[in-house]
């Protein structure tokens, strides 16, 4: 879907704070209240907008640790491997990876007993035949999205 500016202001301004009311965000981008309702359906209709979520901040609902793990998983057992890791709880994202890896996952644990844990049962399925677990320990940036991007540049 071809974004112009006022679709990257608005994504913007929502990235922001998607509980701003649509008079808001008219007001913030000097258009229309209709401009700004058929531009979000356009937007959700085309799958531009997935949805609208609260920003929780995981160490206040007990996610203490961030763990980046690197694994290599057996050929022909990847897709299985990664849905069986997906469905885990304190795994928030699954990637498949170029490099030393066949696939990086993100999980968050509540301490170090929930991390033995996650590292001998997940880390371990039927399937994966290496990790390299990391712990993060600082958070300079996490941001789940950049900025549109501005196609004209």
């Amino acid at each position: 879907m071809d974004l112009d500016d006022t679709d990257r202001r608005l994504l913007a301004l929502l990235k922001n704070d998607a509980r701003a009311s649509q008079r808001q965000l008219a007001r913030a981008l000097g258009v229309a209240q209709g401009t700004v309702t058929n531009r979000l359906k356009r937007l959700e209709d085309g799958g531009v907008i997935q949805g609208y979520a609260a920003v929780l901040n995981p160490e206040e609902i007990g996610w203490s640790m961030t763990i980046m793990a690197g694994l290599r998983i057996m050929k022909g057992r990847m897709i299985d491997v990664q849905q069986r890791i997906a469905a885990d709880p304190r795994v928030f994202a699954v990637y498949d990876v170029t490099g030393d890896w066949d696939s990086m996952v993100l999980a968050r644990v509540k301490d170090r007993a929930d991390l033995d844990d996650l590292t001998k049962t997940v880390f371990t399925l039927d399937g994966v035949a290496r990790s390299f677990t990391h712990v993060v320990l600082n958070t300079v940036k996490e941001d789940p999205l950049p900025q549109p991007v501005d196609e004209s540049s």
